[in-house]
């Protein structure tokens, strides 16, 4: 039974809202963010990745970055940059990105469903990440940041929710630089929002899609406050946490590909050698990009060539849900025992890029600051639930899902 509730937003003045919007803080790098700042005064990164107003030497996970979120946060609200709800109300999110729509309800789901396997989890964090995130939960007093859940479809909620948007007007409507149109509604009537309440307690299990660190840290505070609190009684606002829940016909996942800064002391010659005693290669000549047309096979960027690896049989031929996965093979029979990365989350040796950015930037980073690039096929939703139905954990960074959900369209503040 999946528990959501409504929640008294801190949101964009709709004026203002198409520049506070942005993308979440963990899918470019500073420098990157540093540039939509220097743009865009409104830009809600200003405050979920504050360190690109301090100076360059400042470490992103330094105390100040915190203390100028905060600051920042307070600013937008003081200037009515960001306003507050009258009253508490449920959501409905809308991206359309390529004629192809994400829809959900935005809602706040419960920290005590995420620790008892209701909300169900397919990657496990990094530790630094997860601190970070917390560290920002604590300081602003507020989830500032959305994650992206899932179910499997519920022709109830599909519904209302078709229903809703065609009879009332949207409070948000705005076209973002990716060509991507997002548009919100307000659920503010009680018995709207007690049926979809309702609703969501016939739905088993939620799955965590884009958003373990942020879920992860809320735990992490309310974990905190309760240790503090032994008389809590369990409805205080940070035992809750932000996030849009739209059902997994809906979303779309891409590819999450690797970047290696090095061979482990191999020559070209010699890698190549040693990823032949279990995978086909093939070199592409003639091809300027290569992308996996299937699940079985994966592109190799080296030294300005693109190959194709392909997964013999005696490799693939594992009922293990997650050891069956082409993420999975590629860690086990390649990254660990060739590249020597043996624990990805943490290593500094390799880097993680995004479908969205393309087979172009796998090209960028391995010829400026890296040797070699694997191209994946996207792991499937299908995968995913299995997984975590059967309460494993996929590799890190498994999973890459498109359109994005835009932070600053929504805040939780908490009670901390």
């Amino acid at each position: 039974m999946a528990i959501i509730r409504p929640f008294k937003a801190i949101r964009p003045k709709e004026s203002l809202v198409d520049k506070v919007a942005s993308l979440p803080y963990d899918v470019m790098n500073t420098k990157e963010a540093r540039e939509i700042v220097n743009s865009n005064m409104y830009s809600f990164l200003r405050i979920d990745k504050a360190e690109v107003e301090l100076d360059k030497n400042i470490h992103e996970y330094d105390e100040e970055v915190y203390v100028k979120a905060r600051e920042n946060l307070k600013q937008f609200i003081e200037n009515n940059i960001l306003i507050r709800e009258s009253k508490e109300c449920l959501y409905i999110y809308r991206e359309i990105m390529d004629s192809r729509p994400q829809v959900g309800i935005v809602a706040c789901v419960s920290v005590d469903d995420t620790m008892n396997n209701i909300i169900k989890k397919h990657e496990y964090t990094k530790p630094d990440k997860e601190l970070d995130r917390t560290n920002y939960i604590k300081y602003c007093n507020a989830n500032t940041g959305t994650i992206l859940l899932t179910y499997k479809n519920k022709e109830e909620i599909d519904t209302f929710i078709s229903k809703y948007i065609n009879v009332n007007e949207s409070i948000y409507d705005f076209m973002t630089d990716d060509k991507i149109q997002h548009t919100v509604w307000r659920i503010s009537e009680d018995d709207d929002i007690e049926y979809l309440v309702s609703r969501f307690k016939m739905i088993d299990y939620l799955y965590i899609a884009d958003g373990h660190h942020r879920s992860a840290a809320a735990v992490n505070i309310a974990k905190k406050l309760r240790k503090e609190n032994p008389n809590y009684i369990g409805d205080e606002e940070f035992n809750y946490y932000l996030a849009m829940i739209a059902p997994a016909e809906n979303l779309l996942v891409l590819d999450y590909n690797r970047v290696v800064r090095d061979l482990n002391n191999l020559t070209e010659e010699e890698l190549i050698r040693k990823i032949s005693e279990r995978f086909k290669i093939s070199k592409m000549d003639g091809k300027e990009e290569y992308r996996p047309s299937r699940e079985g096979i994966f592109g190799m960027y080296l030294n300005n060539q693109w190959y194709e690896v392909e997964i013999n049989n005696d490799v693939k031929n594992n009922i293990d849900p997650v050891k069956t996965l082409d993420i999975s093979i590629l860690q086990e029979y390649i990254l660990s025992p060739i590249l020597g990365i043996d624990n990805p989350r943490i290593d500094k040796r390799i880097d993680f890029v995004g479908g969205i950015r393309g087979i172009k930037e796998l090209e960028r980073r391995t010829n400026e600051d890296m040797k070699i690039a694997f191209a994946m096929y996207p792991t499937s939703m299908e995968d995913l639930i299995k997984v975590a139905n059967e309460g494993r954990i996929m590799p890190a960074k498994s999973t890459w899902f498109e359109p994005k959900v835009r932070c600053g369209l929504f805040i939780h503040e908490l009670d901390i």
